[in-house]
């Protein structure tokens, strides 16, 4: 599946989820939810995948960070539920997305009136800094 075609269908789930629950809650409540969602259309979701650190070659810690959901093992979203997404929230997506190699990332702040406002798409390039 392609990856604009994949991230349009995790948004679209996001929407799903915040439709029935409302902003407010815990982030694991929404993972949780989004990963049910995703399961019911048949698209793979791992919940809190362990991402090692690695510097110069050598691994320095097996779980340095942890994947809010890794998506067809091509999309790292990432989850929030705060008052307003800071630059932070997107450098930290920025260097998962590095860290696990992966092209694309979707940080999702679900503390919003409208869900798809708090919607960020992240994409993993060379040129990046």
């Amino acid at each position: 599946m392609e990856l604009n075609e994949l991230s349009s269908i995790i948004i679209r789930a996001a929407i799903t989820v915040h439709k029935e629950l409302g902003p407010g809650l815990f982030e694991s409540v929404y993972q949780s939810c989004l990963a049910i969602e995703l399961e019911a259309m048949k698209i793979k979701a791992q919940k809190e995948v362990s991402l090692p650190v690695v510097y110069r070659g050598q691994k320095i810690h097996d779980e340095g960070f942890r994947i809010d959901l890794l998506v067809e093992n091509s999309i790292v979203v990432e989850l929030k539920s705060v008052e307003k997404v800071q630059n932070i929230h997107k450098k930290q997506l920025l260097t998962y997305l590095r860290l696990a190699d992966k092209p694309l990332g979707l940080l999702i702040n679900f503390n919003e009136e409208l869900v798809k406002d708090g919607i960020t798409r992240i994409i993993n390039s060379p040129g990046d800094v």
